[in-house]
């Protein structure tokens, strides 16, 4: 599935929305996220500091809780945003958590364009290697 034009401008929406709930008293730096459901519902979360920076919790964490709280599903469409609305790209760690719950074909809205997690995760590893093992 391709998200159209409508689904993106949504999700950058709820992405603002969320942002604006962030914690980031440390770093200044609110972020939120947007993703859209393979069963229709949408999906939201926002970063949250904490004094010791290592168990801060990126804004995709949050959505991904959220995700499962709501019952699941697979991740189809996602994006991300800065203080001012401006799409961000996911860090390294939050790529691996967006390939276990949306897979390669997960589409993400960049600064340019559309991208699916296998370019921007290539050959990543997931479930699949530890049913093998």
């Amino acid at each position: 599935m391709t998200a159209d034009t409508a689904t993106w401008a949504l999700l950058r929406d709820l992405a603002c929305e969320a942002m604006g709930r962030a914690y980031a008293p440390y770093s200044g730096y609110p972020v939120g996220a947007a993703a859209l459901v393979d069963d229709g519902r949408t999906v939201t979360g926002c970063n949250v500091e904490n004094a010791a920076y290592g168990v801060t919790l990126c804004a995709e964490c949050g959505l991904v809780s959220d995700l499962v709280r709501t019952g699941g599903g697979r991740l189809i469409a996602f994006t991300c945003v800065d203080a001012a609305g401006e799409l961000l790209t996911p860090c390294g760690r939050c790529r691996q958590l967006l390939w276990e719950h949306g897979g390669a074909a997960l589409e993400v809205k960049l600064t340019g364009g559309v991208r699916t997690m296998s370019e921007l995760l290539p050959e990543a590893f997931g479930p699949d290697h530890l049913r093998r093992a």
